[in-house]
């Protein structure tokens, strides 16, 4: 990999990670965009890595809280608190996407990162978040979440696993419909990403340490950086914006990045 390779899939991970227009889409097309060959398995956890640094630091007192009250509610004499509640939210809807991961793994790394699939999957989860987002009553806040809710945000991120779904798009999507307000909704989101991402990372470290692949170490260091202080930067303008910009910027580039895809495959 050149720097320049280096640079532009750190960055596009980094900013697609936790804006709803997929990252697996813009990381699997940026090949056939850009002439790269693939950055292989451990590159791809470099990057996944940093942003999972960035979410953890950003919510690093969240965290604190909601671990500290999950904790002391699995003592007898504990009393659920907003932030236990939530903690178990997140535990209920992190569970249908390890499952479904499971399952399907290879059919999602074989059969289902063609760019027809993509294409698809970017316009009709747009057309879903649009709706999502303008048809929303949006009066709930993150302490409304309950395990109903969680395991139907659940379910649905399960779906990111089909490439072009977006893990945060159809995330916020499921929870706007559910009522809940874009920040709240984006909030939910981006912590549910924690556990999702660490799976991720765990899953294909694996791989990566029963492959015999060579390993770049400065190329991946560089990688976790630039990769860590993008999503770190688009978690915060995101969250600081949302609740006036709407969902609708993101479903428009949703809907113009599919057109153009299927534009290219087949005029």
């Amino acid at each position: 990999m050149d720097l320049i390779q280096i640079v532009l899939l750190a960055l596009i991970q980094g900013l697609t990670e936790f804006l709803p227009i997929s990252s697996s889409a813009h990381l699997i097309l940026a090949p056939y965009v850009f002439g790269y060959a693939d950055q292989g398995l451990a590159f791809d956890l470099a990057v996944h890595l940093g942003t999972l640094l960035a979410v953890v630091l950003y919510f690093r007192k969240e965290i604190i809280l909601m671990l500290q009250d999950w904790f002391s509610s699995l003592a007898p004499s504990g009393k659920p608190t907003a932030n236990s509640r939530l903690g178990w939210a997140i535990i209920l809807a992190t569970i249908p996407v390890m499952l479904v991961g499971v399952l399907i793994k290879d059919l999602v790394e074989h059969e289902l990162r063609a760019p027809q699939v993509i294409a698809a999957t970017t316009i009709i989860i747009g057309l879903l978040l649009w709706w999502a987002d303008r048809y929303s009553k949006r009066n709930l806040d993150i302490t409304s979440m309950n395990l109903k809710h969680a395991l139907f945000i659940g379910a649905a991120q399960a779906l990111a696993l089909i490439p072009g779904t977006s893990r945060s798009g159809i995330t916020m999507a499921a929870a706007l419909m559910l009522g809940y307000s874009r920040e709240a909704a984006s909030r939910f989101s981006f912590l549910l990403s924690i556990p999702t991402i660490l799976a991720s990372v765990l899953w294909v470290g694996k791989d990566l340490f029963t492959a015999a692949e060579a390993v770049n170490w400065g190329d991946l260091a560089l990688g976790i950086l630039l990769s860590f202080v993008a999503a770190y930067t688009t978690i915060h303008f995101f969250l600081r914006f949302i609740e006036r910009i709407g969902m609708a910027p993101f479903a428009i580039y949703r809907l113009i990045l599919g057109t153009v895809i299927l534009g290219f495959l087949y005029l």
